[in-house]
């Protein structure tokens, strides 16, 4: 079901948000995080997504991302049938705590939208905002990069390990991005 959220414009900068279908915080573990880090790692490498900010939080993901091919549609797509997959076969192998809880409801999820597959874990909208400007690309920036400090999880944005704050900062990143020429802010 399309949302007024769409990518009209393949080419240019996105501001997204990925959520995991009932707000589930599968990404309380590493494994599923490694996941999505792997996922978009070789999406980067071998899809040309240009990838200049981002956060993985425990139930959602924010990106600043454009295609270098045309097809940001296409990638994200990909992307997230590929991680479901994945995240899926994770769950079903893993001694997890929540297995038969997380499955039962990425099952209800994918029956309620009548989908062919067994399992949903992500929500179909990706929240697509076209970026223009310095101003607006460094606003959503900061808004990716302080989430983890929002929800007390770290003091200072360049703390969170799952986010290219730290890159921004000086720090290393778990995901190579492409760097965007603004001013560093720390919140504290």
């Amino acid at each position: 079901m399309p949302t007024g959220y769409q990518i009209k414009n393949q080419t240019v900068p996105h501001y997204l948000t990925f959520q995991i279908v009932y707000w589930v915080d599968l990404f309380s573990r590493k494994s599923y995080r490694d996941i999505v880090i792997d996922s978009l790692q070789h999406c980067s490498k071998q899809k040309g997504l240009e990838i200049f900010a981002y956060v993985i939080m425990s139930n959602h993901i924010h990106l600043i991302v454009r295609s270098s091919t045309g097809d940001l549609s296409g990638t994200i797509r990909d992307l997230k049938k590929y991680t479901s997959k994945k995240i899926v076969e994770e769950i079903e192998k893993s001694t997890e705590s929540r297995k038969e809880w997380m499955l039962r409801l990425f099952k209800h999820a994918a029956k309620r939208q009548n989908k062919t597959g067994d399992y949903q874990v992500w929500t179909h909208e990706n929240h697509a905002i076209e970026l223009y400007g310095n101003d607006f690309i460094q606003q959503k920036a900061e808004y990716i990069h302080n989430n983890p400090v929002r929800t007390a999880i770290v003091e200072k944005s360049e703390d969170y390990v799952y986010s290219s704050a730290g890159y921004y900062a000086g720090k290393e990143s778990v995901l190579e991005i492409v760097p965007i020429m603004f001013k560093w802010k720390t919140v504290s």
